[in-house]
């Protein structure tokens, strides 16, 4: 197979990139040259927000097209035009943000409200985004040869987001950890390399369509996570389980400030209690949490610790301050 990764040099895109030359596939990534690409790829050059910035793609022929744009549809609608007589499939890394809210219960894939949007947008907040880029792909590739990876919460090692990494890093210092109860609050999340994976396998098969792509719901808890950080890196931290109520009265955000969190809620029951059973019918298959959690520290330890922090969005995690309120209003 013939692959062209539209990124291809981070996170999303690198878990692509990787398993497809490990399974032995020719694999072209377009990037901007701010990141080496993984060693085995024909790497070119271009910037798809600029003026020609898609030159480096006026050749050749490619079996399937990932793209993991997260801007304006706008570059999803000229490369997609650019490749669509050139490329077999177009597979799109969307998210489940594009589900209009209120949210339908599960949010399945068909019967949902999806947000406004347009493929030509730009300027617009992420879940139009996101939307549009769908568009944009359906557009120019029609719908039989578009495959929308609609992702929930993705972790997992090259994670650029912030959001395990804070969890690990915090953890590793150790002593009195906040932990934000209760213990047993199911979440729901996809290693990226099962993402990737799946992907993959999708393209492959033919398979078109949107699929939501996320654990089962309750795959593991809160307490599962963090249980299995203090195992992993080893350190002498002490989770100290708080309630919500607790959590939220000394001023901090879900998700933001404590990643991952959500509390029980309209909020929780969308963000991991979304319906899979499409993509699972189709193969998708997720990792143990404690084997995303080993293999993201170890990632993060050849690092030296810092994680890579991607520009476009805001740093995740509280304050040591914040955190010892937390723990005083928590008794």
């Amino acid at each position: 197979m013939r692959l062209l990764v539209l990124g291809g040099t981070e996170f999303a895109g690198r878990a692509v990139v990787t398993a497809a030359l490990d399974r032995g596939w020719e694999v072209t990534v377009f990037h901007r040259g701010r990141h080496a690409p993984p060693a085995g790829v024909v790497s070119l050059l271009g910037d798809r927000t600029a003026p020609d910035g898609l030159a480096a793609l006026g050749g050749g022929r490619w079996d399937v097209v990932v793209d993991t744009w997260s801007s304006d549809p706008a570059a999803v609608r000229d490369a997609a035009r650019l490749l669509a007589g050139r490329a077999g499939r177009y597979v799109y890394v969307s998210s489940r943000s594009v589900y209009a809210w209120p949210p339908t219960p599960g949010l399945p894939e068909y019967g949902s409200r999806l947000v406004e949007a347009s493929p030509d947008a730009t300027g617009v907040p992420y879940a139009e985004a996101k939307r549009g880029g769908e568009l944009a792909a359906l557009a120019e590739f029609g719908e039989e040869r578009v495959l929308l990876g609609r992702a929930g919460l993705i972790i997992g090692p090259w994670e650029n987001i912030g959001r395990l990494p804070w969890w690990l890093t915090r953890i590793a210092r150790g002593g009195p950890v906040l932990a934000p109860g209760p213990r047993d609050l199911p979440l729901q999340y996809i290693d990226v390399r099962d993402m990737a994976g799946w992907l993959l396998d999708a393209a492959e098969a033919g398979l078109s369509g949107p699929y939501n792509l996320v654990s089962p719901p309750g795959h593991t808890t809160m307490g599962e996570l963090l249980d299995a950080c203090v195992r992993a890196t080893g350190a002498d931290a002490r989770l100290r389980w708080t309630d919500p109520e607790v959590v939220l009265g000394a001023g901090i955000e879900p998700w933001s400030g404590l990643p991952i969190w959500v509390p029980r809620g309209e909020l929780h029951d969308a963000v991991h209690g979304g319906d899979v059973s499409r993509a699972l019918a189709a193969g998708l298959r997720c990792r143990p949490v404690a084997e995303t959690v080993a293999d993201t520290w170890a990632w993060l330890r050849e690092l030296g610790g810092a994680a890579p922090q991607r520009a476009d969005r805001p740093t995740v995690g509280i304050t040591p301050e914040q955190e010892a309120k937390a723990l005083a209003l928590g008794g």
